[in-house]
């Protein structure tokens, strides 16, 4: 089996992160959560304007004139 770079700067990473002390590591969690959820964002925002989530916008439109919702 042949490992790819991405494997071992992977590998690496594990292992350091596997040394922090608990402090550290909870740091490094809350930075990471609060990537993913930027990185989520970016991505939502990109597939929104390339028109890939128009299917949910038509999907609700359409259940609306089907009178399937309510007001809140």
């Amino acid at each position: 089996m042949t490992i790819t770079n991405a494997e071992s700067e992977i590998e690496f990473l594990e292992n350091r992160i596997a040394k922090l002390d608990n402090d550290s590591f909870s740091k490094l969690r809350e930075w990471f959560i609060e990537f993913e959820h930027t990185r989520w964002d970016k991505k939502l925002e990109v597939d929104s304007n390339a028109g890939k989530l128009d299917f949910l916008i038509d999907s609700a439109i359409a259940e609306h004139k089907a009178g399937k919702t309510r007001d809140l």
